[in-house]
């Protein structure tokens, strides 16, 4: 039977909460301190509508200084421009995209923010029930767990083998290499290596924080359809309501359509060039840097790095000299990698 553990890791300027699953990071649930609490999944506000787009089925909204969401709409349930909604966040921004609400009823007054998203330790409790929630030392070395296997395009496979989990504008296609699996009976083999990614596959999309088409490239001929198809239906069952699965085709893939919900990891963690952006670095710096004043209790504390990581950190150091005292600083450093980060005594 299936175990699933949840870590919350409260950290400066970000809390991250994590679903494990069988010992294996399932969720990261990210939330910044600047995040737009407006956008966040599960947010309620009061929104107008800006403009309507009758072709697509869907209205503009006006959120407050600045904050957009679509609102898809039937024909009998046109809104008109100007109105007041109450609406709910049921799908967050991505890149190049807006959040995407759905209506209550009428709203009264401006754009504005009614209830808050649910916190982090709500969420994780909804996923996982009652189970205990793990703080401390452990929470932030899984969280860390966390958000490096959800940036790693490759993950390998019990017993050999390999998955790769590659998104694109379209869709995301994952492809699944055997390689050197050993095994007496090559069918046997091929079968259980399918059965293993497709649940693989659940757990790594839902952690990625992506949805939308995916596309699963098996491996070998001769597919057992109705093993596969009931594999699917109860790895992706956490994911519903919304998840289609299509058969296996002809050419040996599955396809399957997931609920866009949360915001893909990469793109809150990452550059649009798939790099780390200057504030995850930032925040790297920091945990270092706090990591290092508890092992040095009162010792003066230096932290060397990019100038544009030190930037990002700026704000994070003011609320870390709460925490650990002002005994610590940040230097930019033009000539340091970026990736690189360096903390010890000044």
């Amino acid at each position: 039977m299936s175990e699933r553990r949840i870590y919350l890791d409260r950290g400066v300027g970000e809390d991250r909460g994590v679903v494990t699953l069988d010992g294996r990071p399932e969720r990261l649930i990210l939330r910044r301190y600047d995040d737009d609490p407006r956008l966040v999944l599960g947010a309620r506000a009061v929104a107008r509508v800006a403009s309507l787009e009758p072709a697509l089925g869907a209205a503009f909204l006006d959120l407050g200084s600045g904050a957009e969401a679509i609102l898809p709409f039937r024909p009998d349930a046109r809104p008109v421009r100007g109105q007041a909604l109450e609406v709910e966040i049921r799908g967050e921004p991505r890149r190049g995209k807006l959040a995407v609400a759905r209506a209550l009823g009428e709203g009264e007054g401006a754009p504005r923010l009614l209830t808050a998203a649910p916190d982090i330790a709500e969420e994780l409790r909804a996923l996982a029930g009652d189970t205990r929630v793990i703080v401390g030392a452990a929470a932030r070395e899984m969280a860390d767990e966390a958000e490096a296997d959800a940036l790693e395009a490759f993950h390998p496979m019990p017993g050999g083998g390999t998955l790769a989990v590659e998104p694109t504008r379209a869709l995301t296609a994952i492809d699944v290499d055997l390689g050197e699996r050993k095994g007496g009976d090559a069918k046997r083999v091929t079968r259980q290596g399918n059965l293993t990614a497709i649940g693989m596959a659940a757990r790594l999309l839902r952690l990625k924080g992506l949805g939308g088409i995916v596309v699963i490239d098996l491996v070998g001929r001769g597919h057992d359809g109705n093993a596969l198809m009931a594999a699917a239906r109860a790895a992706f069952a956490p994911d519903n309501p919304g998840v289609a699965i299509g058969p296996v085709g002809r050419f040996g893939t599955m396809e399957i359509s997931l609920p866009r919900r949360t915001r893909p990891l990469a793109e809150q963690l990452c550059r649009a060039d798939g790099e780390p952006s200057d504030r995850s670095l930032a925040q790297r710096l920091v945990r270092l840097l706090q990591a290092e004043a508890t092992a040095q209790p009162g010792a003066r504390l230096g932290a060397t790095c990019a100038p544009g990581v030190a930037a990002a950190a700026a704000p994070l150091a003011a609320m870390l000299a709460e925490i650990i005292g002002a005994r610590f600083t940040i230097g930019g450093d033009p000539a340091c990698d970026r990736e690189r980060l360096t903390v010890g005594a000044p």
